[in-house]
């Protein structure tokens, strides 16, 4: 709620429209041509891998197909074995039936298949005599089932009732079923439809003004199943473009701002999976991160910046005098490269940062005291402190490394994705990129590789994960049995860079890769940041294929781990993984786990 109601704001300020929940037309088939491909990261209720494997199938089309939607992916209806029939049916593969005209009544809106309290409670009624206020009951009991566990008293009463009124056993025992589910977890037919009045308000935000979208829901952090990082790759998919955090334009908040472009630039924007929105999208926007996405900033220091900008800063030095800010809170600017309007990369604007008060002892530089000490020219006197920033050469950050500093201080990056670095690796091993899934046969066995960002193990799975994994083209959606887990376990939960071989499964439009042996590749991300020189064509006297230590180093007295690694080399391999665990705990999101 308080993501539309941030949306609506930002879609009247910078679009003209007045919209609330009410205004929004329900009915756009543009929407739900958007939610049957299951384009819905982001989108409450229906952005989990278990709803956006259904929506393919169920492909909705109206809003009650929303209401159904959002009430069948739960463990009444799965525990009672009524997802499938309700599919069956609905895809026309099985004849819709009912086993009587009374019942016909109660189930003829989910064609025959019980999926709703109010539904249980009715055939309680009307194929099970029971009275209004045994039914009454019977809805408590569904409510405290896993408290106090009396919904058991119910069933050879109903079981017999049902019976003894003409229907089949089976049927009955399917509905009781379905009714213990529901003391896990089921859903009313009124919730599930104010639920999908949000899911649709939703949807059509993200159909049609994703940059709204993006920046409302980033606004609202913490929430739903994705991290910040994959909510602004999905809105550039989409065609918005996404600015980085700036001290002469960044809020709080992230904000919009006019997009500056044509619809050719749009057009190259949009991802092709999802060039069918090219002409639904109606953003004109671009998005602005705001220094709430910063790690470690406070939000009343960094409004006083704002308040205090004017017409713009035009140094680290000018920023400093005229917000107040501790250093630390400028240094951590620096730390997210929030400097670049000034000209100033971020190892420049740490640099300057730390010219900010030489006169701390604690932190003084050897260097800032000799530009501090200078002879002015034309005087006796050393030791007059000369006002402004060093300058220095400085050695220019590698992408990789900018990268990494990204995800340290902002947990994304607009520059590249860190398996970008790794492609060249992950193509000599084999590795599929995930935009190249959808044209891979059912069946194959291949293996994909990616940051694991969500595991999910429904309680009603038995036991099954669902993994997300992502790299620099999208994500891969990975199935782990029991079994897989078990003697994988460590991985599951643990690496945050992963390779899955297994065989693809491609149903309905929807892709999973069925797990079939999980490696750790975390080692890998050592890696990132390091130049990639390559040696093709260097002489073998050359200092990059035969470095030379310096005499200098060979004097210099080893670290208690140098002198270890140097008397056990096979301890080695062990050490680099074990900094590129680390550097991977430290840098990179952690994946979210959901039950």
């Amino acid at each position: 709620l308080s993501c539309l109601r941030k949306a609506f704001d930002l879609l009247h300020q910078h679009y003209g429209f007045a919209h609330t929940l009410d205004s929004i037309a329900d009915e756009d088939e543009r929407v739900y041509a958007m939610i049957s491909r299951a384009d819905t990261l982001g989108v409450f209720q229906i952005e989990s891998r278990a709803q956006m494997t259904m929506l393919p199938r169920l492909r909705p089309r109206e809003f009650y197909d929303l209401v159904i939607e959002v009430a069948i992916v739960r463990p009444g209806p799965i525990q009672g074995d009524m997802v499938h029939p309700y599919l069956r049916r609905r895809q026309g593969k099985e004849a819709v039936t009912y086993p009587s005209k009374e019942l016909e009544a109660v189930l003829g809106k989910t064609m025959g298949v019980p999926l709703f309290q109010e539904q249980a409670m009715k055939i309680a009624i009307v194929a099970a005599n029971f009275t209004p206020g045994e039914a009454d009951k019977l809805r408590r009991a569904m409510a405290t089932f896993r408290r106090v566990g009396t919904i058991h008293t119910f069933q050879r009463k109903m079981i017999d009732g049902m019976v003894a009124n003409g229907y089949e056993a089976d049927f009955a025992e399917r509905c009781f079923r379905q009714i213990e589910g529901f003391g896990e977890y089921g859903f009313p037919e009124s919730h599930a439809a104010s639920f999908a009045l949000l899911v649709y308000a939703s949807c059509w935000l993200k159909a049609f003004y994703p940059d709204v979208f993006c920046a409302a829901i980033l606004n609202s952090q913490p929430m739903g199943f994705y991290a910040p990082s994959q909510l602004v790759r999905d809105a550039r998919e989409h065609g918005v473009e996404v600015r980085a955090v700036d001290v002469n334009a960044s809020h709080w908040d992230c904000t919009l701002e006019p997009a500056g472009d044509d619809d050719g630039d749009f057009v190259t924007r949009l991802s092709r999976r999802h060039n069918s929105m090219r002409d639904v999208i109606e953003t004109r926007c671009a998005v602005r991160l705001g220094f709430r996405q910063i790690k470690g900033l406070s939000e009343e220091l960094l409004k006083t910046l704002v308040a205090c900008r004017g017409d713009g800063y035009d140094s680290v030095r000018d920023v400093w005098l005229r917000t107040g800010l501790p250093r630390a809170q400028i240094e951590r600017l620096a730390d997210a490269d929030a400097f670049r309007s000034l000209g100033l990369d971020r190892r420049s604007a740490l640099w300057a940062v730390r010219a900010l008060d030489p006169g701390n002892a604690d932190e003084r530089l050897p260097l800032f005291d000799i530009a501090g000490t200078q002879q002015v020219p034309g005087s006796d006197h050393v030791g007059v402190e000369i006002a402004g920033e060093p300058e220095a050469d400085l050695p220019t950050m590698l992408p990789g490394e900018h990268v990494v500093h990204d995800y340290r201080y902002l947990g994304l990056s607009l520059k590249a994705h860190p398996l970008s670095f790794l492609r060249k690796r992950l193509q000599q091993r084999g590795f599929v990129s995930h935009e190249s899934l959808d044209a891979v046969k059912n069946n194959r066995r291949l293996t994909v590789a990616g940051l694991v960002l969500v595991r999910q193990r429904p309680g009603s799975a038995k036991g099954v994960i669902f993994a997300t994994l992502e790299d620099e083209t999208g994500v891969a959606n990975i199935i782990i049995w029991p079994k897989v887990f078990e003697r994988f376990r460590p991985l599951v939960l643990g690496a945050r860079l992963i390779a899955v071989t297994g065989r693809v499964q491609s149903e309905s439009g929807v892709i999973h890769v069925v797990a079939e042996k999980i490696e750790d590749l975390t080692p890998w991300m050592e890696d990132i940041g390091k130049p990639d020189f390559g040696t093709d064509g260097l002489d073998r006297a050359d200092e990059v294929r035969s470095p030379v230590i310096d005499s200098r180093q060979k004097l210099k007295p080893q670290s208690r781990m140098a002198r270890l690694l140097a008397e056990m080399p096979d301890l080695k391999e062990d050490y680099a993984a074990a900094r590129a665990a680390n550097l991977a705990r430290n840098v990179l999101p952690k994946g979210r786990n959901f039950h």
